[in-house]
């Protein structure tokens, strides 16, 4: 499965997400308070903290569900504050959610081609009609589908409803939907909640495999043993701020990292 533009095509080596200064306020309450990564093309960012700490909201405003309350982000080295969320999904950014976000009432297959919606141009009219458009953009739409659908190891389940097949089928699935728009940044929130140790590995590989063909990865995880596994570098939030980043080894180490979310007793 190709993307957009591969990981070797980044904007002169500029990172191909830049957060700046990011802040959301909800009233009185911040909930992610001036925080600044970067995410180079191709690598794996991990997103880390406990509970509260801002991770699933911070992917709410890179995504554009969220509206900032100050900072900017680009997107390869364009604006994408302030954009509605189709405005960013089409420009190549894709996310899933904690709680696994389907059409349970309809097929596998019909979900994954909800992916790939984005990119067909049929109106009402061509629809109605049944025009040349629509019946190619239909064909293209199943093809991708069924192609996402390969790719994330679920193709037997493309004739199930959605909402019958396990869950951690339903984890492949939404995988299998945000690779159907065919995304340069994929934003990952907990991909292996509520899933066995065993799928865990086999999502893990998931992921990777996700990387080595040019997806840029940044996901939220709480399993440590996933992420220090999977990622390049990660970020650490507690209470809305950015209290370190770094490689795997960098922010086990970190004394502050420690006493706010590694525990301590980790590194007796």
């Amino acid at each position: 499965m190709s993307t957009t533009r591969s990981a070797a095509e980044a904007t002169n080596g500029a990172p191909l997400l830049d957060v700046r200064d990011v802040t959301k306020r909800f009233g009185g309450l911040v909930a992610v308070d001036s925080v600044s990564f970067s995410v180079d093309a191709g690598h794996i960012k991990a997103i880390i903290g406990p509970n509260g700490a801002g991770k699933s909201t911070l992917f709410n405003l890179i995504s554009g569900f969220y509206p900032l309350t100050s900072g900017s982000m680009s997107f390869d080295g364009e604006e994408i504050a302030g954009l509605p969320m189709h405005a960013i999904a089409r420009r190549g950014v894709a996310r899933t959610f904690q709680t696994t976000s389907l059409f349970s009432h309809l097929t596998v297959l019909d979900n994954a081609m909800m992916g790939y919606r984005m990119h067909t141009k049929s109106a009402l009219f061509d629809v109605l009609l049944r025009t040349p458009r629509t019946r190619r953009e239909e064909r293209e739409s199943r093809e991708r589908a069924f192609e996402a659908l390969r790719f994330a190891g679920i193709e037997p389940f493309a004739d199930r409803v959605a909402g019958s097949i396990p869950q951690e089928a339903q984890k492949r699935l939404a995988i299998a939907v945000a690779v159907a728009s065919d995304p340069r940044l994929v934003l990952l929130d907990e991909p292996v909640a509520g899933v066995t140790s065993e799928e865990t590995d086999a999502h893990a590989e998931l992921i990777r495999t996700m990387a080595r063909r040019g997806h840029t990865i940044c996901l939220v995880e709480h399993k440590m043993n996933l992420v220090m596994g999977l990622a390049d570098s990660i970020v650490v939030l507690h209470h809305g701020r950015k209290i370190a980043e770094g490689t795997p080894a960098q922010v086990s180490a970190d004394p502050a990292v420690i006493e706010a979310y590694l525990g301590a007793a980790s590194h007796a």
